[in-house]
């Protein structure tokens, strides 16, 4: 497997990252956890070594599984996970808003690390930043439970360039993880440049674009009302109708590289700089594997051109989030 470091970070992963969320969260009801510990084991077995969750998804019920599937193989993986969601009093799925309090993280630190079993997490990221508590604050947080042996390295997600800065100006910060693919490139403007000035990686999430880009959904695909992405502009039936040319655009170069779109998507975002560490969803066997075969892809200068230009072509239909849902990022 290969390796990548975040930044200028010592944290050192496998070139690819597993993203739990979908296993219990998000993309239909929970799917069976003796499954699902099979998998991410078998993901560990093939060279995986950087697993993603958060206490949101479930809630809390995505880290009691990772808990239970890496406590064997602990010494050998990255857990990242992450804080800043007020759950629901009663426990039940979704969250009633932000809460990036320092007494609040310092809550959720101890609690993952129940769940996850472990003494110590390795990267923790603000899931989303709380315009109601300085980031100075909570970087301030981090770097306590830092010096506390509780934390290992501070992350961001969603964020904008200046949060960035300031949070990175008390504590460093590990890495950013946002969204990032062939079909949403806003990070290119300034969020890039930033984290290459500061020495921070990146960990693009939905890589495949929440599974469109895997080339196996159109406008005909039936998305389930308990499946999130129904509620989603970019995954209305005209939208992805009119989406479909950048699907065309990855099985014509999967074409020629014998490769399937999934595995073009992933590789391009592989190829853009040497820091980025993507994380792919799965709860099947096979995408598993189909997704790790990105790693054999070479894109030469003049692919990564070709599909850089015939992307930046294609007008993408659809915002990624409904409004209320985008107002929550810093992008």
């Amino acid at each position: 497997m290969q390796k990548r470091k975040l930044g200028n970070s010592n944290l050192e992963v496998s070139a690819l990252g597993l993203g739990c969320m979908g296993m219990s969260f998000s993309y239909g009801p929970p799917k069976d956890t003796r499954e699902m510990i099979a998998l991410i084991r078998a993901a560990v077995d093939r060279g995986v070594t950087f697993f993603d969750t958060a206490e949101v998804y479930g809630p809390f019920t995505n880290e009691t599984l990772l808990g239970e599937a890496l406590e064997p193989v602990r010494g050998q993986v990255v857990i990242a996970t992450k804080f800043g969601f007020q759950m629901k009093p009663d426990g039940s799925a979704g969250f009633i808003g932000l809460n990036s309090r320092p007494e609040q993280i310092r809550k959720v630190a101890d609690a993952s690390l129940q769940r996850l079993r472990t003494g110590i997490i390795d990267l923790f990221y603000q899931h989303r930043v709380d315009p109601e508590v300085p980031i100075e604050d909570v970087a301030g947080a981090v770097k306590d439970l830092i010096a506390a042996g509780k934390v290992r390295h501070f992350g961001l997600s969603e964020a904008g360039a200046r949060t960035i800065r300031r949070a990175h100006a008390v504590l460093p910060v590990t890495a950013l993880q946002s969204e990032y693919s062939l079909w949403f490139r806003r990070l290119e403007a300034e969020i890039i440049p930033t984290l290459e000035e500061l020495g921070i990686g990146l960990v693009p999430f939905s890589p495949l674009g929440k599974g469109f880009l895997a080339g196996r959904m159109d406008n005909k695909t039936e998305i389930p009302s308990n499946d999130f992405r129904s509620t989603l502009p970019r995954y209305t039936p005209e939208a992805r109708r009119a989406n479909q040319a950048i699907i065309d655009l990855l099985k014509r170069i999967g074409g020629e590289k014998g490769a399937t779109p999934a595995q073009i998507a992933l590789a391009w975002v592989l190829a853009q700089k040497p820091w980025f560490v993507p994380i792919f969803g799965t709860t099947k066997l096979a995408r598993l594997d189909e997704n790790l075969g990105a790693l054999s892809i070479h894109l030469s200068a003049e692919d990564l051109r070709t599909i850089g230009e015939a992307a930046s072509a294609i007008e993408i239909v659809g915002e990624r989030y409904p409004p209320h849902v985008e107002a929550m990022t810093g992008l």
